[in-house]
């Protein structure tokens, strides 16, 4: 059984008027990461999920859940 983990990150974004650029440089990764998250292809790390949910001053539950 693998675990899914679904995402709202453009949502996010969004909210904050951001590229995925200048969110992989707020979070201090590379715009392919931002990528591969939005698409579901990666799962973040915790540490990666608590600075992309404190960006967007909210929860990781807001930002990630499983699906």
């Amino acid at each position: 059984m693998s675990i899914q983990v679904g995402n709202s990150l453009k949502v996010w974004r969004a909210k904050f008027d951001l590229t995925q650029a200048e969110l992989a440089i707020k979070a201090r990764v590379s715009r392919k990461t931002i990528s591969t998250l939005e698409r579901g292809v990666y799962m973040p790390s915790v540490g990666l999920a608590l600075t992309l949910a404190e960006l967007f001053e909210t929860t990781v539950e807001e930002v990630f859940y499983l699906s």
